[in-house]
């Protein structure tokens, strides 16, 4: 066995199990690993300078597949059902042993990084990723905190990541559903992936991790939303579910940008998990995402992604292998990133994104803190169901804060842990309909970007604090009745419909939506979280 690259002289995989493999390459820089992965025949070069890699088989999560050891810390923590499934710990051991005799004789590569890029030590998470292939480990790389030369030679890594794409589970003796695998072991303080090539297992398992040990360790609120700051230091959070515009409007270049996917908020900051960003590229041009296009460049990882035929200049509206096509590169590629990943101070504003097809919501609206806990638990945005003609119903979509498959613990935790801040910073929090006006898909229209611009810097600007507001009469939001740069007669959504008594209708049956979802949570939920549910009309 050989090892290789900078390290720490004390620190060794035999100690969880790993044997017998040909050399650990540790530590190694990009160039060195994208050297790995043409000369292994796993990627290609593109004209930009990005390596372009397949995922194999899975060509995005695979959630049914994600597991939680079941044990004495988790057994009364851990909100076991759909999202959190139990895995029996003896075969986890017996998983893990498994995989370490798969890896004997093979390359491994081994990546010393961080998560949480907190001011305070405390929320540091030092993390060894150890993976079968030089394209993980890069993306383990451009997706984490990358410690210092001299900080690695002391690195102690306080939670472990295995991951084998090769290697493949037997469901009749390992107790998985299928081959693949994401098994997140708290007491051992280990993540397990096998079976899948797909890099989002990494991100989102160690993303889960954190969810589960901030809320139950300290009192910061782990956050699935993307972040920015002024220059007055005044810090905006963006949630929001796909295709609601999260990415697109915390982009800001007067406003630089702290993350763009996974913060903490603790007592003093607002901090980034991560030291990259993981995007979509579907559709990608210049135009429409132009700092994702520029970042894609030497040191970046396009997944799944193809070429123009005879070119190495990529087509990204190929969906011949996905549309979940992806690229991973460090933050710093973004030009107008924050340096440290962090901002001091609490959120000044927050905005809960929806793209609301049916037409209901208003472009802009003022929850209370209770308000605010109830739809950060319902996280809800709305489908449309297609694009021909006639198909156009859409089809309510909830996700519990706005990331449902990375909870650990019951929603209702985060959420009381958000009401806590929300009450003690005096935060603006605002819902923000990036959907439709004027009737539902198919009959009213998307509101302007424009417009929800306007009304978002209306917002950051403090233009909407002495205002007057009307309440709506089913959801009780508060609704600004005017906006700088924003037409009046939209800002109130019943005014925009030709048929009132149809918005009263299709109000009503998303009020019923939402009071059904909730009914989930409704045992755990606090009275003042209930009592902030819709209120759908009495029909005569």
């Amino acid at each position: 066995m050989q090892e290789v690259g900078l390290r720490n002289p004390a620190a060794s995989l035999e100690t969880i199990g790993l044997k017998g493999y040909k050399t650990a390459y540790w530590n190694l820089t990009p160039e060195e690993l994208i050297e790995h992965t043409i000369s292994k025949g796993m990627g290609q070069l593109a004209d930009n300078g990005a390596l372009v890699i397949s995922t194999g088989e899975f060509t995005g999560r695979s959630p049914e597949d994600r597991f939680i050891v079941m044990d004495n810390i988790t057994r009364n923590k851990v909100h076991w059902g759909k999202v959190n499934k139990s895995f029996d710990a003896k075969k986890f051991d017996q998983l893990w042993r498994k995989a370490c005799t798969y890896l004997r004789k093979k390359d491994l590569f081994v990546r010393d990084v961080t998560a949480n890029a907190s001011a305070d030590p405390l929320y540091h998470l030092p993390i060894r990723v150890i993976t079968e292939y030089p394209w993980s480990n890069q993306f383990a790389y451009n997706m984490f905190r990358r410690p210092g030369k001299e900080d690695l030679l002391h690195f102690d890594a306080a939670w472990t990541v295995l991951c084998a794409p090769g290697f493949k589970a037997d469901p009749a003796t390992d107790g998985t559903r299928q081959h693949n695998f994401a098994i997140i072991n708290v007491k051992k303080k280990r993540l397990l992936i096998g079976g899948t090539g797909y890099t989002g297992e990494i991100k989102k398992g160690i993303f889960s991790v954190i969810n589960f040990v901030l809320p139950t360790k300290t009192n910061a609120l782990p956050m699935h939303c993307s972040a920015n700051v002024g220059e007055n230091g005044d810090i905006a959070l963006f949630f929001g579910l796909s295709g609601t515009g999260k990415t697109t409007l915390s982009a800001d270049p007067h406003r630089p940008l702290i993350g763009d996917d996974e913060h903490a908020w603790s007592d003093t900051e607002v901090f980034n998990f991560e030291g990259g960003c993981y995007a979509k590229t579907i559709d990608l041009t210049q135009e429409k995402e132009p700092d994702i296009f520029r970042a894609i460049r030497h040191g970046a990882i396009l997944e799944n992604t193809a070429f123009f035929a005879g070119t190495r200049e990529v087509n990204y509206a190929d969906r011949s292998i996905t549309e979940n096509t992806r690229v991973s590169y460090p933050i710093q590629f973004i030009s107008n990133a924050v340096p440290t990943s962090n901002a001091q101070g609490n959120p000044k504003n927050i905005f809960f994104l929806t793209c609301d097809a049916f037409g209901v919501l208003p472009p802009i609206s003022r929850l209370t803190p209770e308000q605010a806990m109830y739809h950060f638990v319902s996280g809800y945005t709305a489908k449309v169901a297609g694009t021909e003609v006639g198909v156009t119903d859409p089809k309510t979509t909830f996700s519990a804060c706005f990331g449902a498959p990375f909870l650990p613990l019951h929603p209702t935790k985060y959420a009381d842990l958000l009401g806590k801040k929300l009450r003690k910073s005096k935060a603006n929090v605002w819902l923000i309909n990036t959907g439709w006006s004027g009737g539902s898909y198919g009959v009213g229209s998307r509101i302007k970007l424009a417009y929800t611009r306007a009304m978002i810097t209306a917002a950051l600007r403090g233009d909407l604090d002495h205002v007057e507001y009307a309440q709506h009469r089913i959801f009780g939001l508060a609704m600004p009745k005017s906006c700088p740069n924003v037409p009046d007669d939209i800002l109130n959504p019943r005014n925009t419909w030709a048929n009132k008594d149809a918005y009263d209708a299709k109000a009503n049956q998303l009020a019923n939506e939402f009071i059904k979802n909730f009914e989930k949570f409704a045992d755990e939920a606090k009275p003042e979280i209930l009592e902030a549910a819709p209120k759908p009309l009495t029909v005569a």
